[in-house]
C-alpha cells in the first residue's frame, strides 16, 4: 500500500507524525504538560495548528502517542539485543542487561515529565503511567515467551514473573545505592537460576 501524501504539505504522513511527536516530546520535557499547547507544537514543526488536528484530536492524544512511541522504541531495542544472541541463556542475559541499561536512560526521560507537572497533572500522569507499564510488561512477556519457546515447564509463567520482578528489584536497589557495579554479576546469577528452573 502506498503512503498517503497530504497535498498541502507534500510529505508522507509518517514523517509528519514523527516530527510532531519529536517536537511535542521536547516541549513537554522543557515546559511541562500544562504549559504546552497544540499551537506550540505546530509552531515547533513549522506547520499550522490544523495540520496537527489531522492526526491528533487534542494534546492528550499527542502525549499518549509520545509515550507509545517511547515504549515501542524500548521494546525494539531490547528485542534487537536479544535476537543477536544464539543461546537461551545469552538471550536472557541480553534481555536483563539491556532492560536495566535502558531503564537508567529512560528514567531521566520520565522524571523530566514528572518534575514539570503540577499535582493535578501528576495524578493524571500516574494513571497513564500504569497503562504504559502494563503495555511494556505485556510486550516483554511476549518476548520472553518467544525466547523460552523450546521449554515447557508447567510453571513457565511463574518463572518469567520471577525473572522480570527480580530485574525490577535489582533496578530499585541499584538506584538506591546510586551504583550499578553489581548489575551484571547479579543478572548473571539470576539467569543461571532461571536456566536451572526451566530445565528442571
Amino acid at each position: 500500500m502506498s503512503k498517503i501524501v497530504l497535498p498541502l504539505h507534500g510529505m508522507p504522513e509518517d514523517i509528519i507524525q514523527q516530527q510532531i511527536l519529536q517536537a511535542a516530546q521536547q516541549l513537554f520535557q522543557k515546559h511541562g504538560y500544562q504549559k504546552v499547547t497544540m499551537d506550540d507544537v505546530a509552531k515547533a514543526i513549522g506547520k499550522g495548528r490544523s495540520s496537527l488536528y489531522y492526526y491528533y484530536r487534542n494534546k492528550d492524544e499527542v502525549f499518549d502517542a509520545v509515550m507509545s512511541a517511547e515504549i515501542d522504541e524500548i521494546i525494539a531495542e531490547i528485542t534487537r539485543m536479544v535476537d543477536r544472541e544464539e543461546t537461551v541463556e545469552g538471550k536472557l542475559r541480553a534481555y536483563g542487561i539491556t532492560k536495566t541499561k535502558i531503564g537508567r536512560k529512560r528514567k531521566v526521560f520520565f522524571d523530566m515529565f514528572e518534575t514539570a507537572m503540577n499535582p493535578d497533572e501528576l495524578s493524571q500522569y500516574t494513571q497513564r503511567k500504569k497503562v504504559i507499564q502494563k503495555k511494556i510488561r505485556k510486550d516483554e512477556l511476549a518476548l520472553l515467551n518467544r525466547v523460552l519457546a523450546d521449554f515447557s515447564p508447567e510453571d513457565k509463567d511463574s518463572i518469567i514473573f520471577v525473572f522480570t520482578s527480580s530485574l525490577r528489584g535489582f533496578k530499585r536497589e541499584f538506584e538506591l545505592e546510586n551504583s550499578y557495579t553489581r548489575m551484571e554479576p547479579a543478572i548473571d546469577a539470576l539467569v543461571r537460576m532461571t536456566m536451572l528452573a526451566i530445565k528442571s
